[in-house]
């Protein structure tokens, strides 16, 4: 089957499955509520902030507070578009059509990621202009230094964690086992390892840390971190093509 064809098939069987369109959805959603919230709270605490806080106040970063939760959503998109197929027993008849396991996973993973892109981008700049609003006088323009590159960049991100989502799912095969380690991955172990002294530098070379960077416009009183933002995704890139390079081999050894 030529790859044209593979790719279009993809595309049919993304938007025909309800749990990936409502993950995408739900994205969009509850990171730009979220962000529009804490962004009109710290408007309303800013005069109570620590000195300190003050003088490292993000505006841009506030306003991709929801991102949080946002990824959470994304990490399940990316999961359910390979797993799906394993849960329902159909990976057979799509390795049947199309034995070429690269064409098909690839192929899997360009419509994903692409689709994961352009919500991502929506997400980004709908965050950064209503959290922009609701900060008022502190808040920033896009065309300041840094911050044109940190909404696209917030965008990058999305599409990125669920590539590397969907890595782990072609690992893994289940989406139960996937969402059980990455769950617990990106928000216990990773945030543990970021914030304790002892770890930091460990920490900041993990995939969404590392990957974080590119949102960040202000520097952080005091932060030693070796590399900037565009260096921190391209970390991030790194752990995307070993976890899709790991799918990938995998998928070519197993049996559907």
């Amino acid at each position: 089957m030529a790859a044209v064809q593979v790719i279009r098939s993809e595309w049919t069987k993304i938007r025909s499955v309800a749990s990936t369109v409502w993950t995408l959805s739900l994205t969009v959603v509850v990171t730009v509520a979220l962000g529009t919230l804490i962004s009109a709270l710290s408007r309303s605490q800013y005069d109570r902030m620590p000195v300190r806080e003050r003088l490292s106040f993000d505006p841009t970063v506030i306003s991709f507070a929801g991102m949080t939760l946002g990824q959470l959503a994304m990490i399940v998109f990316g999961v359910l578009v390979v797993s799906n197929e394993y849960g329902t027993g159909t990976i057979r008849v799509s390795l049947a059509a199309v034995p070429q396991r690269g064409t098909f996973l690839f192929s899997k993973i360009a419509v994903a990621a692409a689709l994961a892109l352009a919500v991502g981008m929506v997400t980004g700049f709908a965050a950064f202009f209503l959290g922009q609003a609701m900060l008022g006088s502190l808040g920033t323009k896009i065309g300041e230094p840094g911050v044109l590159r940190a909404v696209i960049g917030s965008g990058l991100y999305m599409a990125l964690i669920a590539m590397f989502s969907m890595g782990v799912a072609a690992m893994l095969r289940s989406a139960m086992l996937s969402l059980g380690i990455l769950m617990p991955f990106f928000f216990l172990i990773s945030n543990i390892l970021g914030n304790v002294d002892a770890t930091k530098k460990i920490g900041r070379y993990l995939p969404d840390q590392a990957g974080s960077r590119i949102m960040q416009v202000v520097p952080r009183i005091g932060d030693d971190t070796p590399y900037g933002p565009w260096g921190g995704l391209g970390i991030m890139v790194l752990w995307v093509i070993a976890a899709l390079a790991g799918g990938y081999a995998l998928l070519r050894k197993r049996d559907a």
